[in-house]
This record gives structure tokens, C-alpha cells and sequence, in this order.
């Protein structure tokens, strides 16, 4: 029987619930990590969004500081999109995967992203405010 999942979590309940249960009758398998092409896509879309807010909390920070005011942005351009699936330490690569912790695994499985983007902003003057009396 092959089980997939999608929360370590809960197949690591499942496992302990079955062998408690079965016994020595049941043997589990080590897991095998993957990731759908779906995750990974998900992946770059967040990487990008959190790069373009980055920018724009580094915009607003540069127009507080010289006293203007940010505004709508002019042009927005992805440069670059990197994704890497985690690496193990030296010393442990040399070691046979079946030899490796499963945090190893998640570690070794897991996908990192990075997005680097342009972002033109319009910058106003300050804003003055009317004193109502």
C-alpha cells in the first residue's frame, strides 16, 4: 500500500497509530519527499510577491526619510527567479541517503526561492495638511 501525503505531521501520526496497532505485522517505508509541480509554481509566485513588497516597504522607508510621499508604482519587472532544493552539510553527503535522519531528508527535499525585481515608484512632495478651525 502506498500512502501519499501532504503534512509531515499527520503521517507521522498515522505511522505511530499503525505500528502501535499492528505491530510487527506492519512495516513502514522511509518517506520520499517530492514536490508537485503546482507547490513549486506557488512557490515563485509568493517568492515575487514578497520581493515586491520588500521593495515597496524600502520605498516608502527612503520617502519618509527625505520627507516626500510614495507613490503608485510605475513599472514593476521581475529580473530574476532562483529556486534551489536545500543542501546537506558536506560531511553528511558523503554518507548513503538511506543513512540520513528523515530531518535530514526534509532538509536536503526542501525548496527554497528568491526573487529579484525593478519597481519604479512615483514620488510626491509632502502632502499638507488643512487646519481645520
Amino acid at each position: 500500500v502506498c500512502i501519499t501525503f501532504t503534512e509531515f505531521g499527520k503521517m507521522q501520526n498515522i505511522c505511530n497509530f499503525l505500528v502501535e496497532k499492528l505491530d510487527s505485522s506492519v512495516v513502514i517505508s522511509p518517506p520520499q519527499f517530492y514536490h508537485t509541480p503546482g507547490s513549486v509554481e506557488n512557490l515563485r509566485r509568493q517568492a515575487c510577491l514578497v520581493a515586491v513588497e520588500n521593495a515597496w516597504r524600502k520605498a516608502q522607508e527612503v520617502c519618509n526619510l527625505v520627507g516626500q510621499t510614495l507613490g503608485k508604482p510605475l513599472l514593476i519587472k521581475e529580473e530574476e527567479t532562483k529556486e534551489w532544493e536545500g543542501q546537506i552539510d558536506d560531511h553528511q553527503s558523503s554518507r548513503l541517503s538511506s543513512s540520513l535522519t528523515v530531518q535530514q531528508k526534509i532538509k536536503s527535499a526542501t525548496i527554497h526561492a528568491a526573487s529579484k525585481v525593478f519597481i519604479t515608484f512615483e514620488v510626491k512632495g509632502k502632502e499638507k495638511r488643512k487646519k481645520h478651525l
